[in-house]
């Protein structure tokens, strides 16, 4: 195999793997949703760019070996899950009382995005699995790091801002202020199951 087959080999496995952890519903992708449905795109973005700043420092740490702490010690796991539900909670219940997009409600913060994305033991866990599991074919070692963080920096902001667009297409075609409430309401549902999820699945 020549280097860029192997090249393009290993970033098509590092694609999948990235893609099959950071696309499938977990608890920042699930508040993104809920958030987009909420207050609306424009609105929703600052929130977006705090979950995808947190994410990507836990990448920057996971690179760095922090996470290595996560196995060596058990109980930080628990922790993380109980902030993250806590604040999951909180946000169900914002999401749950807030007007329509059109109101002009404030949306959740950016700071927000940026702890529960700190918070979440799925990025710590899974994202590890694929920071250590999967390297790019480039020499030296620095480099294939560098390459290899940037790329899924940029997933992780292409994720979110697909299942923000994707949410937020839905709600538009939903847009009549009953059904606008009541898609928020299963949303703030649907963010309550995740927390629960979570918690339990910690136990």
């Amino acid at each position: 195999m020549g280097q860029g087959a192997e090249l393009a080999a290993s970033a098509a496995g590092l694609l999948a793997a990235a893609l099959a952890v950071m696309g499938s519903p977990g608890p920042t992708t699930m508040s993104v949703v809920a958030v987009g449905t909420a207050f609306g795109f424009r609105r929703a973005l600052p929130y977006l760019a705090g979950v995808s700043a947190g994410t990507i420092l836990v990448l920057l740490a996971l690179a760095g070996g922090i996470g290595a702490l996560l196995h060596a010690r058990p109980g930080l796991a628990p922790t993380l899950t109980a902030a993250a539900t806590l604040y999951l909670l909180w946000l169900a219940w914002k999401i749950w009382t807030a007007p329509p997009p059109a109101a002009g409600a404030a949306a959740p913060s950016p700071a927000g995005g940026v702890l529960l994305a700190l918070a979440n033991p799925k990025a710590w866990l899974a994202l590890g699995a694929v920071v250590a599991g999967h390297r790019l074919a480039i020499a030296p070692p620095a480099a294939e790091l560098a390459a290899r963080l940037a790329i899924l920096a940029a997933l992780v902001v292409l994720v979110h801002l697909a299942w923000l667009a994707a949410a937020v297409l839905v709600a538009g075609r939903l847009a009549r202020p009953r059904t606008a409430r009541a898609v928020q309401r299963v949303m703030a549902a649907a963010l309550v199951a995740a927390a629960l999820a979570g918690l339990a699945g910690s136990l």
